[in-house]
């Protein structure tokens, strides 16, 4: 049994047990969280596809962490010139386990 759902502008794969990054939730570590845009389930080889969500179908999550990314550096330089600009920036993310799929 697997689900399609939409999170932070994302669409997931997902299967029970399944460990995921997505953009950041506001939840605790260690709370759960319902992911309510499912647009895909499958389920005993039956395919139900949503318009645009599948009614009365969600997915419960596990919150494991809160984090950032690793550092994407952004540098600017024009030859020449003696322009440049250097610059960091680290997205911040929730580390989910996909716990239960209810359709």
């Amino acid at each position: 049994m697997y689900a399609v759902v939409k999170t932070g502008g994302k669409q997931y794969r997902v299967q029970e047990g399944d460990i995921l990054f997505v953009e950041k939730l506001e939840a605790e570590v260690d709370s759960t969280v319902e992911l309510n845009e499912v647009l895909v389930v499958n389920k005993d080889g039956n395919l139900v596809v949503g318009t645009p969500v599948v009614e009365g179908a969600k997915v419960v999550a596990k919150v494991l962490k809160q984090g950032k990314a690793k550092k994407v550096i952004v540098f600017k330089y024009k030859a020449k010139k003696d322009s440049k600009k250097k610059k960091g920036h680290r997205q911040p993310y929730t580390r989910l386990q996909i716990e239960k799929i209810e359709a």
